[in-house]
């Protein structure tokens, strides 16, 4: 008996044997980027990069898969990779305890990547990420805003410039159209994001605004994510 055979029912065995070569990189171990590790980790593929440098904080519990109580102060990315292991002892996992920059990019093994999973949150970062992915002809999906959303259904997969609504999407259409990137797979709500209640107390931060979240958006579109990622692995 094998721990996939139920995926192997609906993909087949050359489907897991191949997933369980792929080795995907995922830049931001958040509510979008768990989800991703999760999914892909449940679906038999081999070996995952986790690259983030935060840790678990109490505001995470609601939406994070990896924010538990026994777990706040831990990195992620080691609380991801023992979470990973659990689920199937046979993957590869490798830990990036740093944020990613464009300064620092060589510092990641891009040339041995199947797939990159942008869920990180800075335009930098997720620009960089487009470039290098441009560059090395690296398959790439981007998650673009989740923040300040509550309608997890109109969630959509598309090309950046066909996004319209989405401001992250419009900043990054900006962006990579002065870069001649004219391509990027994304996930991306038409949802007019919410006003946040800043009438609570919440935690301190260094970033402009703290966007609100429930557990029910990041998590869906993290899966939206993954399942993009096992298709067209399997295509390729």
């Amino acid at each position: 008996m094998s721990q996939f055979e139920r995926t192997e029912l609906l993909l087949g065995k050359d489907a897991t044997a191949i997933l369980s070569k792929k080795r995907v990189a995922v830049f931001g171990i958040g509510g979008v980027g768990g989800y991703v590790c999760e999914a892909l980790v449940r679906s038999a593929v081999g070996q995952i990069d986790l690259i983030d440098d935060d840790h678990v904080s109490l505001s995470n519990i609601n939406r994070q898969i990896i924010a538990l109580h026994s777990t706040i102060g831990l990195p992620k990315v080691e609380v991801m990779q023992q979470r990973l292991m659990d689920i199937n002892p046979d993957v590869k996992v490798n830990c990036y305890q740093k944020f990613f920059l464009k300064e620092n990019q060589d510092d990641f093994p891009f040339d041995d990547y199947d797939y990159i999973v942008d869920a990180i949150d800075t335009v930098s970062g997720k620009i960089a990420l487009a470039e290098i992915a441009k560059t090395k002809h690296i398959p790439i999906i981007s998650s673009m805003g989740a923040g300040n959303k509550l309608d997890p259904t109109v969630f959509e997969v598309t090309d950046l410039y066909k996004t319209s609504v989405c401001p992250l999407a419009r900043v990054m259409r900006r962006e990579l159209k002065k870069r001649n990137i004219n391509h990027l797979k994304v996930v991306y709500s038409k949802e007019i994001p919410l006003q946040p209640d800043t009438s609570s107390t919440i935690e301190t931060s260094n970033k402009r605004s703290i966007p609100g979240s429930v557990s029910f958006v990041p998590s869906v579109v993290g899966l939206i994510v993954a399942s993009e990622v096992i298709k067209d692995l399997l295509k390729g």
